[in-house]
């Protein structure tokens, strides 16, 4: 199970045609499932991989958004997600983009997995 209080940094992967948006509103709002769901999607370092490969498989032209924990405060809440064992963070609200650490193009692997930087471990699943 995920441990919220152990982690400094958080991730969500976003468009970039949204991100793109974002930048001109000075804060991201979401997806259209992060719309409909009523928050925006995060995960850990230990997570992402597995998200990326059952959420956004074969979708080209995705950012790495790196996000600070500490600044988001209880808009922030770890929740479990349907049949698993584990929290996931979420956050009600927008995402302010001086909250963010970083942004990094995700490229497609030819297996259509993607390419994720060195220090983003490999899937628990």
């Amino acid at each position: 199970m995920t441990e919220p209080g152990l982690h400094s940094v958080i991730y969500t992967l976003v468009r970039q045609d949204d991100w793109a948006l974002a930048q001109k509103a000075g804060q991201y709002e979401g997806s259209a499932d992060d719309i409909a769901d009523g928050f925006l999607h995060f995960s850990t370092d230990a997570q992402l991989r597995e998200s990326a490969r059952k959420h956004r498989s074969g979708e080209p032209n995705l950012l790495l958004v790196a996000v600070r924990v500490d600044p988001l405060g209880t808009a922030l809440r770890w929740e479990h997600s349907a049949g698993r064992n584990d929290t996931f963070p979420h956050l009600y609200g927008p995402l302010r983009l001086d909250h963010v650490a970083s942004v990094s193009p995700l490229p497609l692997l030819p297996d259509g997995s993607h390419d994720f930087p060195d220090d983003i471990p490999p899937s628990r699943a």
